[in-house]
């Protein structure tokens, strides 16, 4: 399933033209986008990653991707997008998700228009509400399509392919990015940051971004070790969590006790 995989995306490839063109993957390093750089690298084209990061992103899935480029032999930048995300999520409701999927759609625009990027890449996959109204508008194959209007075409290698496949596909080739045990916003696999857990109508604030992360970083320690998820919203403290014992839960209750709720 794999060589099928990366053989059609050659092909894909050469039919576009894609093989003279430099492409920008954005390389959050979850298993979606590491799975599309192991692919586009595969499948021979010229690929470089950009991940974005700010003060609240967790380091050690953040060294786990420096790790995995250096191993597949990729050109990565890191970009700390830290004041744009104050700018844009500070005063405004909470979650803060919709104001940094802003800031670094402007910052990847902006950075391979100035380092010479042909096409930005993306790991959407078939699962990704974006496959439905907003892809329905392009003409052609909705891989590599001209919407939304950025100014450069983006390249969706995984877009034809369901959560379930990306996952045996991930899999055949080993890869297995760093887990913080996140509740996220769904079963199955879908990490984020902490930032995420703000709660909604709560009006952002720097303390508050600096409360989510420290909370949610100490009950991380606990998901990791337990092997449970879990994730913590404020300032609310509402604890979501799958599968946790009764052990597990008095644990995460005694480690949020130690932090000041106002």
């Amino acid at each position: 399933m794999l060589g099928d995989a990366v053989e059609g995306l050659k092909n894909f490839a050469v039919k576009t033209g894609l093989t003279e063109e430099r492409v920008l993957l954005l390389f959050s390093g979850g298993k979606d986008s590491s799975l599309a750089l192991y692919l586009l690298k595969e499948a021979g084209l010229d690929v470089s990653a950009l991940t974005f990061f700010h003060r609240w992103s967790w380091k050690e899935p953040l060294r786990w991707t420096m790790k995995f480029t250096k191993k597949l032999g990729v050109e990565h930048f890191l970009v700390d997008i830290t004041d744009g995300l104050l700018r844009e999520a500070v005063g405004r409701k909470g979650p803060v998700c919709i104001n940094c999927k802003k800031v670094m759609l402007w910052n990847a625009r902006w950075f391979a228009a100035n380092n010479d990027f042909d096409v930005l890449a993306k790991g959407d996959n078939a699962n990704d509400k974006i496959i439905g109204a907003l892809l329905d508008q392009c003409e052609g194959d909705i891989r590599l399509c001209e919407i939304p209007r950025i100014g450069i075409p983006t390249l969706r290698p995984l877009i034809r392919y369901t959560a379930t496949e990306v996952e045996a596909l991930a899999e055949e080739a080993r890869i297995r990015p760093y887990r913080m045990y996140e509740h996220a916003r769904r079963r199955q696999w879908r990490e984020g940051c902490s930032l995420q857990y703000i709660d909604r109508e709560e009006i952002v604030t720097p303390e508050l971004m600096d409360l989510a992360y420290r909370v949610n970083y100490g009950v991380s320690k606990i998901a990791r070790r337990r092997k449970v998820r879990v994730s913590v919203r404020v300032p609310s403290f509402e604890v979501m969590c799958w599968d946790c014992d009764p052990d597990t839960l008095e644990e995460i209750k005694r480690t949020l006790s130690a932090f000041d709720r106002r």
